[in-house]
């Protein structure tokens, strides 16, 4: 299996370009479902250890159904498939640069949520602009274990989030741990009481939010994904679905930017434009670069094949 592997801000993506399953015709979310009932085995063995690392986002490149688009992508990582991904996108786009597929200059990707532009500016550097993000509920009260009350918003920036302005637990990266435990505790909770996004919607990353510990930063967050990682990244979708909150409280005008801090001291400045009902069009900037150009060996008798299990 080619791979190409990458880090955007420090959050890594794989990239597979050849030898991987056949997922046949139709939209982007059908074969993006296919890739999740059919193939489960594959993709968790593609990003986890000991073939993967911790924390790594898996990006299936497959023909797109539109023909302005330079490629179709769908996402998964350890725990799930997933309908978009910011840093992904962007590891993306300077993986397309690498393989000399794409220029500087503005190019569309399709994914299982929509079609996002990509914006390369240099072999590295590439502006996100995201699928329409907005905010459906706005202070949702939560009585967590051992923490207390935490108060939420639940937001979409293609993927569903619940975004926590102000953390109960610092954010800084020496808590990186206990961040953890709150934001899978939080989740737990949000389980349990079934909250969900539109038609269903799976509620699996958490984001936490704190001070910025730099002087150009917003904010710095902390942000659980779906395999119960931490993002190296401040999350494009997430921090999405943040500039929708912001919008909405009118904290943050149309077209001003900010730098948003990770919890590693990484960032993406963003921005939004106002788009229909109340929605926002978020644009993220980042930087990709590929570590790895490589094969990934079948080995048919490895009993980790498919990746370390722990549950």
């Amino acid at each position: 299996m080619h791979v190409i592997d990458s880090h955007t801000e420090g959050e890594p993506t794989r990239v597979i370009l050849s030898g991987g399953p056949d997922l046949g015709s139709g939209s982007l979310a059908e074969r993006a479902k296919r890739l999740a009932t059919e193939h489960a085995d594959f993709y968790r063995a593609v990003v986890s250890e000991p073939y993967g690392q911790e924390a790594m986002v898996g990006v299936m490149l497959v023909e797109p159904t539109r023909s302005d688009c330079v490629a179709g992508v769908i996402f998964f990582d350890a725990a799930a498939v997933i309908g978009m991904c910011g840093h992904g996108t962007i590891g993306v786009a300077a993986t397309l640069a690498y393989l000399g597929k794409i220029g500087v200059g503005t190019h569309k990707l399709e994914t299982p949520v929509g079609v996002v532009e990509i914006t390369l500016t240099d072999a590295n550097t590439v502006s996100v602009t995201n699928v329409d993000s907005y905010r459906l509920h706005k202070d949702v009260h939560l009585d967590v274990p051992n923490i207390g009350t935490v108060t939420g918003d639940i937001a979409w920036g293609g993927n569903w989030f619940f975004i926590v302005n102000d953390s109960p637990t610092a954010v800084v990266p020496s808590n990186i741990r206990t961040l953890t435990e709150t934001a899978i505790a939080i989740r737990t909770v949000l389980e349990q009481q079934r909250f969900e996004g539109l038609n269903g919607g799976i509620i699996d990353h958490v984001i936490l939010y704190g001070p910025a510990l730099t002087d150009q930063g917003h904010s710095r967050n902390f942000v659980l994904c779906p395999d119960s990682t931490y993002d190296r990244s401040p999350c494009g979708t997430g921090s999405s679905a943040r500039l929708a909150c912001l919008a909405a409280d009118n904290a943050l005008p149309a077209q001003v930017e900010i730098y948003q801090e990770s919890i590693i001291g990484s960032g993406y400045y963003l921005s939004y434009a106002p788009a229909q009902n109340g929605a926002v069009i978020p644009s993220i900037t980042g930087q990709a670069f590929v570590t790895r150009d490589a094969t990934l060996l079948d080995n048919p008798t490895d009993p980790l094949r498919f990746g370390v299990r722990l549950t």
